[in-house]
């Protein structure tokens, strides 16, 4: 059976406000032994959208399901001239000052863990260790047919080589760091296979209507389990890879606070939800422990 993208949601019944009170976040960080988990709203002040908040890129794109991607050619051949053209200014987006709040978290000790949605590579940037990348990175590309893994960079290189020229204008970039383009604009872009085996190449990232690794899932279980309390940050929680830790922590009685914009699909399972925009919302609740946080100036060692 062919799994379309979980595309939006419709709450059951009305859902706690949010607050746009910092100090709930800055209490439960205060205490230590923070999970967090992290959408793509934490990447949008870095010039990434998001999928689904004010202007979100569902709105005028349908990502690439993995069944569409493994069915044929063409499919392939559109998703990687859109990839390959996204993955220029997607590869050169850099943290913002929530990613450096997350990391000065980190730093201070505050925090268990990191498990983000996000598959652009920010969080470590920043500084973040222990983070695990629940959908993948866009910097890595594996082979669906001997499984070798090798950097996104080589194959950019790669696709350059055998795309000259090619540099069509999209009319945006989305989260999955796929390019807006039309049909006529991916034209008759080359594709190029693995490079041992000759096989597909893939981002090694979970595609829509694929499963994310059990382990992984299951690693994930276990920081839900060490955790104190769990702190989600800009994410809709729309899919299930990561309402279920959501709800996992909820029936385990560890306290959930989310810090999204917009409602999510987790609201009815979090002590509150906070109101407010990431990056200074993180700043301010930094500067109220008393943590310090890189200015974004110099580069993590």
């Amino acid at each position: 059976m062919r799994m379309r993208p979980t595309l939006s949601w419709t709450p059951a019944g009305e859902l706690p406000p949010g607050t746009t009170d910092p100090r709930p976040v800055a209490d439960l960080l205060g205490a230590g032994g923070v999970l967090v988990l992290s959408g793509a709203g934490l990447s949008t002040e870095s010039g990434i959208p998001d999928y689904r908040g004010e202007g979100g890129s569902l709105s005028r794109h349908t990502p690439m399901t993995y069944q569409d991607f493994t069915a044929g050619e063409q499919a392939r051949r559109r998703y990687w001239a859109r990839s390959h053209l996204g993955w220029r200014t997607f590869g050169r987006a850099l943290p913002n000052a929530g990613h450096r709040a997350v990391a000065a978290f980190g730093r201070q000790g505050l925090l268990t863990g990191v498990i983000t949605q996000n598959v652009d590579g920010l969080h470590q940037a920043a500084g973040s260790e222990d983070v695990v990348e629940l959908h993948g990175s866009l910097d890595r590309v594996v082979c669906l047919s001997c499984g070798a893994r090798s950097a996104r960079r080589d194959l950019a290189r790669r696709l350059e080589e055998a795309n000259p020229g090619f540099a069509p204008v999209a009319a945006g970039i989305n989260p999955d760091g796929d390019a807006d383009l039309t049909d006529d604009q991916v034209g008759d872009f080359r594709v190029v296979p693995c490079e041992i085996c000759g096989g597909i190449l893939k981002p090694d990232v979970v595609f829509f209507g694929e499963a994310v690794p059990p382990r992984r899932v299951e690693h994930c279980r276990e920081l839900v389990r060490a955790a104190t309390s769990l702190l989600v940050l800009g994410s809709s929680l729309t899919v299930m890879s990561g309402l279920r830790f959501v709800r996992q922590a909820a029936r385990a009685g560890i306290p959930v606070l989310i810090v999204n914009r917009d409602p999510t699909r987790g609201d009815q399972h979090a002590v509150t939800r906070v109101a407010l925009p990431l990056g200074p919302a993180l700043t301010t609740v930094a500067a109220r422990l008393g943590v310090p946080v890189d200015d974004g100036t110099a580069t993590p060692a």
